[in-house]
């Protein structure tokens, strides 16, 4: 790894942590889910989100932001439908049964890889941090490609841990929530902040 690279890496990382830790749809989500599945069985969706910001990184540094800027449209387009999916996941997550009757329940269940991983095109978070990242540190000399492969790999490993932390987070309420009543208004709650997410993206 070059000189340059190693110069990188301490600021990116430096980024990458706020960024990630800070709140938005992907970790009330990771909130909910820790709390009413436990972390092991949410590990899909984080690793869904990694893969969905990964592949959206990418595509910023190889000109998605450039499509995007010409054909407007596409833009408004993937906004309205990202949006109406953000309300539908925050349905599923104010109606979720609690943890002790989920068993019974096919409707309750984490969000699998490739849910989380698609929500990402949507996500404005999402969007603001890699186009962040992009412009501030895809460095200019050497295969673009290449960089852009190295510099959204080290981005989403220092993401993972944090939004591990989330789904953490969301277990240890979970453990302190006793009664039927008392989950149902953590899920209203928490179906109700994802779903005013949905301002920031057609704002």
């Amino acid at each position: 790894m070059s000189s340059e690279w190693l110069l990188l890496l301490g600021p990116v990382a430096m980024f990458m942590m706020p960024m990630t830790l800070t709140p938005g749809p992907n970790n009330l989500m990771l909130t909910a889910s820790g709390a009413n599945f436990g972390v092991r069985r949410t590990v899909p969706h984080m690793w869904g989100i990694i893969g969905g910001c990964f592949l959206l990184y990418l595509a910023i540094a190889l000109g998605l932001g450039a499509l995007f800027e010409r054909f407007p449209v596409l833009h408004t387009t993937l906004r309205w439908v990202g949006s109406a999916y953000l309300l539908y996941l925050a349905f599923k997550i104010a109606t979720a049964a609690p943890p002790n009757v989920q068993n019974t329940s096919a409707k309750s269940a984490p969000l699998t890889f490739w849910q989380a991983a698609l929500f990402q095109l949507a996500n404005p978070k999402a969007w603001v941090l890699g186009l962040a990242l992009i412009a501030g540190f895809l460095p200019e000399s050497g295969p673009k490609i290449i960089n852009a492969v190295i510099l959204v790999s080290f981005a989403e490993l220092v993401a993972l841990p944090c939004l591990l932390v989330w789904a953490s987070f969301g277990m240890a309420i979970g453990r302190w929530i006793k009664t039927a009543a008392a989950w149902r208004a953590f899920n209203v709650t928490m179906g109700m902040l994802t779903a005013a997410c949905v301002i920031l993206i057609l704002r």
